[in-house]
């Protein structure tokens, strides 16, 4: 059977939907043969004109790594090829960096499903990438809608 997918990325936020999501990155990195790539992003606050650029504190990568290390041992190892990445931005726009420079082949990732004056406040980082993303993107929406 020939492979469609040599890399694919798996951005998580640590709820119960992304870990969803994983699974099937998981098992679908299994069947191709796959790298699979876990990342999180740190968000970091757009700074614009009438917003102080401070007192943000510093913000590190290194605990959400560590949780992702974490999490990647307990879902994936010995099961997958996989490496764990954490980076800090705006989620979707860095999700989208990421996926170029890693070079992926498709992008797994958990939809929350949420719908009216959630959505417009909290917006959706999924659409985003799904309507901007040069890669295909698979959603995962997890079975139980309170997830």
């Amino acid at each position: 059977m020939a492979s469609f997918f040599k890399k694919i990325l798996c951005p998580i936020d640590f709820d119960d939907g992304s870990i969803v999501a994983l699974r099937y990155a998981r098992d679908l990195a299994k069947e191709q043969n796959a790298t699979l790539h876990v990342l999180h992003v740190v968000f970091i606050p757009l700074i614009s004109p009438g917003f102080p650029g401070e007192p943000y504190p510093v913000v590190s990568e290194e605990p959400s790594k560590l949780e992702l290390q974490k999490i990647a041992g307990e879902h994936l190892e010995g099961k997958v090829r996989y490496q764990v990445e954490a980076r800090s931005g705006r989620p979707a726009e860095t999700i989208n960096q990421a996926a170029q420079d890693l070079g992926v082949d498709l992008l797994v990732m958990a939809t929350h499903g949420r719908t009216g004056v959630t959505r417009l406040v909290l917006g959706s980082v999924a659409e985003h990438i799904v309507r901007t993303s040069s890669r295909p993107v698979l959603t995962i929406r997890p079975k139980d809608s309170s997830v």
